[in-house]
């Protein structure tokens, strides 16, 4: 094997680069383009996305933290006030919407504890079983038999008979 390698084989890289001269004076279209693109749309975009970027640096907002004020019941609006019939409303539905993520959550603890523990399951998940079921009663007596287009007002009706009933039943049972 030789000691240096052959020059003819291993050509050296030239030690400049060579510079290409201009053999025109007509300005290059392309450059003259490109500088117009810039000043005409790209300065102006990235400016309007800077200040955006900036107004909302200095309010931040974590959608997945928003914390709703609590709202007045449905029975706690004056008759006519429609806002807080509004307001009421969707205080409802959010509520609706967080018993049912608890009702997941634990229906979902429930079937992982049954996955870990296999066979041993009704000895050892019976904690998790009697949570579900307490959460999932709660969650039936406030909205079941309401259906799909329940709302704030019939939920309240519901309330008032379950109330009604349960009252008739201490009566009778203290007769």
């Amino acid at each position: 094997m030789p000691d240096e390698p052959d020059p003819e084989v291993y050509k050296a890289p030239p030690s400049r680069t060579p510079v290409s001269e201009r053999i025109t004076t007509v300005p290059n279209p392309v450059t003259f383009i490109q500088t117009a693109f810039n000043y005409i749309v790209d300065a102006p975009v990235t400016f309007v996305r800077e200040w955006i970027e900036r107004q909302q640096a200095k309010n931040k907002f974590y959608y997945y933290h928003q914390k709703f004020r609590r709202v007045p019941d449905l029975s706690e609006c004056m008759e006519g006030d429609y806002l807080c019939f509004y307001e009421a409303e969707a205080q409802w539905r959010r509520d609706r919407l967080v018993d049912q993520q608890i009702v997941e959550i634990v229906r979902e603890r429930l079937g992982a504890c049954k996955h870990r523990e296999g066979p041993n399951e009704f000895q050892n998940c019976a904690k998790e079983v009697e949570q579900l079921a307490q959460v999932t009663k709660a969650y039936q007596e406030r909205y079941g038999d309401l259906g799909v287009h329940g709302n704030a007002r019939t939920c309240l009706m519901k309330q008032k008979h379950r109330m009604m009933e349960e009252m008739k039943a201490q009566e009778n049972a203290s007769q």
